[in-house]
């Protein structure tokens, strides 16, 4: 759990440092194609000093490609029909997702217990974020949905391997974004707008911080854990991002934080959370 609490803060301290510096500068495409590219990069000697088998690297090549590459696709075409308080609203279903895909995988058949804790996250997270929503939206909804269930999808998909220990792991895991860099970059030369290329130091400073860390580690690292927890608790963690991004947001750059909904909603998340633990040790 340690290493899904450290991610979750590195995660939110990034997004906080995508909306302040490169939104409305920096093409989305480009930001996650350079993102895949540099994660792929980073784990590129253990890529060629180990050998992986054709079948791990197709398996963890299909998942990143999914989880990642489609999951991105549609997240930014999303934007195209909602508000970024709406795509927040809306991503809060994942952990929904994890349940039912983890109980389903594993056992063919479906236990509505399992997923209390799941919906109490969502509740918790639809505390913090609840917006008017825009009259058209429908869309939206179905692009945002569809991308929570990739990622969704590739969690549940990566905890079913035989990997082996955490080192055998991030020796192989390259395959993971080679998978995600093939859809992103072919998105890339699809929708991206090639003058809107970073330009400045800063730019250039946060990509590298998002690509190396962010996506390369912070996904390994995520990925290991999430194997070592029970499918509910890494499901209540996909949402602890939304109090954690808010708490960045207020502590760096003073943007306004409504703290009764915020505390009701880590509240019910906390909760969740304990309730998981729980179930699993049943």
């Amino acid at each position: 759990m340690a290493w899904l609490w450290l991610v979750t803060l590195v995660w939110a301290f990034s997004f906080s440092l995508i909306g302040e510096f490169l939104a409305a500068t920096v093409d989305p495409y480009l930001a996650v194609s350079s993102r895949m590219a540099l994660a792929l990069l980073l784990f590129l000697p253990l890529l060629l000093k180990y050998r992986t088998p054709a079948r791990l690297a197709s398996q963890l090549a299909a998942i990143g490609a999914i989880q990642l590459g489609l999951m991105y696709l549609l997240l930014y075409h999303s934007f195209l029909y909602l508000s970024v308080a709406e795509v927040l609203l809306f991503t809060i279903l994942t952990p929904v997702y994890i349940s039912v895909l983890d109980y389903y995988w594993r056992y063919r058949r479906l236990h509505w217990r399992w997923l209390g804790p799941a919906l109490l996250a969502v509740l918790g997270a639809l505390v913090i974020r609840y917006q008017q929503l825009s009259a058209e939206f429908w869309w939206g909804l179905v692009l945002i949905q569809a991308a929570n269930f990739c990622f969704a999808v590739g969690q549940v998909a990566y905890r079913q391997l035989d990997l082996g220990d955490a080192r055998q792991q991030a020796c192989h895991y390259g395959w993971f974004f080679a998978g995600a860099a093939t859809v992103s970059f072919s998105a890339s030369l699809l929708f991206a707008n090639w003058q809107r290329l970073p330009d400045t130091p800063l730019e250039y400073g946060i990509l590298l911080w998002l690509g190396l860390v962010a996506s390369g580690l912070g996904y390994l690292a995520w990925s290991i854990a999430s194997r070592q927890v029970s499918a509910n608790q890494l499901a209540v963690m996909n949402n602890l991002l939304i109090p954690a991004g808010l708490l960045v947001n207020f502590v760096f750059w003073q943007h306004q934080v409504n703290w009764w909904t915020l505390t009701a909603g880590s509240a019910l998340i906390v909760l969740s959370l304990v309730w998981a633990g729980r179930q699993k040790a049943s």
